[in-house]
């Protein structure tokens, strides 16, 4: 091992994080994230496929717990995860590798505990809850089937995400990229022998889902661990004492992100119930409109992940002016790219909605929320790309009043407006001001603390 080649590389990485031009080194850090979102998202989409090929009880069973799957992965994606990346950029860039080498191990032990939560819960409140979302019979069935393969090894996906997470941080952003691109082209064959048998594999249904899914995560966490101990990488993983500091500096940050993308999904969850009174037609054409936000947040989270990275290192190194000028540039660009999206969608709603239905009261439904949504687009993208610096800042109240008083405005204003009688363009309206608000008290917040 040529520890003096891999602390020179090292070094020119930090080198280029802290000097280099701002755009082209996010970019740099940012494609590979974007590659592993696009990898996943394949992925899932896939696998949806060929449970759908089960039945409706499957499909719907698997359904109730993807919400739930997926609060999960965002939580320790961009919750915790972002206070690991965080933690670990400011120590590299204050030059403390010993502090940043042993934060590997204390998110290790964060996401075991985590992992642990998710487990017990699904176990002890699995039946409730999928009960309480509508499940019953054969539906209720496949969901816990499904349910206990996904969160019984939920330790194990809490780890390689941290790891992920230590690794982004430290600027080491091509393996999980190329991890995630394999687990994608192995998942692909290996998803539907394991959910419908061939030859001496039985026939594990929706079992079989969750099983590939564990199976990617176990290859995962062995090359991240053959990876981590070697010493050939910015991060090597040594157990180490337990320190309540780097502790502090994991969750300081990662608690109230955490709570964050919990809010996020409330406000959508909330938002899906009141377009739910109107009927049927208005949640399908809701639906299908808002997919397009559900697209441009892993976007936004991708370059958000090389944002948290280039602020955490600028802070660690006490180069606040740096890493303002990294936190603004990539808001603004986020904002006139999400806000071409808006406009386009905004002005013709008929190109995204007529990809999914042709059923004249969804398409009014769909258009009428891209026409009032979509130009405020850009608002969400800058809010977003701020609330990813303030992590590398490690300063979230703003983010967190950011988020909630979005799920006011949005939600409980849409639910007002709809117990009044009035028709869905002024609930739409309520979502739209709920997203300037968001935006407006981002960049406000870290105005403020930068």
């Amino acid at each position: 091992m040529n520890t003096t080649a891999t602390s020179d590389a090292t070094d020119a990485r930090l080198f280029m994080i802290l000097h280099g031009p701002v755009l082209p080194t996010l970019a740099k850090l940012t494609l590979p994230v974007i590659a592993v979102i696009a990898a996943q998202t394949f992925v899932a989409i896939l696998e949806a496929y060929w449970v759908s090929r089960l039945g409706t009880d499957a499909v719907a069973g698997v359904s109730l717990v993807l919400p739930v799957f997926v609060l999960m992965g965002t939580m320790s994606n961009g919750g915790i995860g972002g206070g690991v990346s965080a933690a670990v950029s400011r120590a590299l860039g204050a030059g403390r590798r010993d502090d940043a080498n042993a934060l590997v191990w204390h998110a290790i032990i964060v996401a075991l505990a985590f992992g642990a939560l998710f487990t017990g819960l699904a176990v002890l409140g699995g039946r409730s809850l999928y009960g309480a979302m509508g499940g019953t019979g054969a539906v209720l069935d496949n969901a816990l089937r499904y349910s206990d393969w996904v969160f019984g090894g939920a330790c194990l996906i809490w780890v390689v995400n941290l790891l992920g997470s230590a690794m982004r941080g430290a600027g080491e952003v091509r393996l999980p990229a190329l991890v995630s691109l394999a687990g994608a082209a192995l998942l692909i064959p290996l998803s539907p022998v394991l959910i419908f048998g061939f030859g001496p594999v039985p026939a594990l249904g929706v079992a079989g889902a969750g099983l590939a899914t564990l199976i990617f995560y176990g290859g995962a966490l062995v090359i991240y661990l053959r990876y981590l101990t070697s010493g050939k990488g910015a991060l090597t993983l040594n157990r180490s004492s337990f320190e309540a500091r780097l502790l502090k500096a994991i969750l300081g940050v990662g608690l109230i992100s955490a709570a964050g993308t919990l809010i996020a999904s409330l406000t959508a969850v909330a938002l899906t119930g009141t377009v739910g009174l109107v009927g049927s037609a208005a949640v399908a054409g809701y639906g299908i409109a808002s997919r397009v936000d559900s697209l441009l947040v892993p976007l936004l989270f991708g370059l958000g992940s090389g944002v948290v990275t280039m602020v955490g290192v600028a802070t660690g190194a006490g180069d606040v002016a740096r890493a303002r000028q990294v936190a603004w540039r990539a808001a603004m660009f986020a904002f006139i790219a999400t806000q071409l999206i808006g406009i386009v969608v905004g002005v013709r709603p008929d190109l995204w909605m007529s990809l999914f239905t042709g059923e004249p009261e969804v398409l009014a439904v769909g258009s009428s929320y891209l026409r009032i949504a979509g130009p405020f687009y850009g608002f969400v993208g800058a809010g977003l790309l701020l609330y990813f610096a303030s992590q590398g800042f490690s300063r979230m109240f703003w983010p967190f009043i950011a988020g909630a008083v979005r799920l006011a405005v949005t939600a409980g204003g849409a639910f007002w407006l709809q117990t009044l009688g009035l028709p869905l363009e002024q609930v739409f309206w309520a979502v739209a001001l709920g997203t300037v608000i968001f935006g407006v008290i981002n960049a406000f917040g870290f105005y403020r603390v930068s």
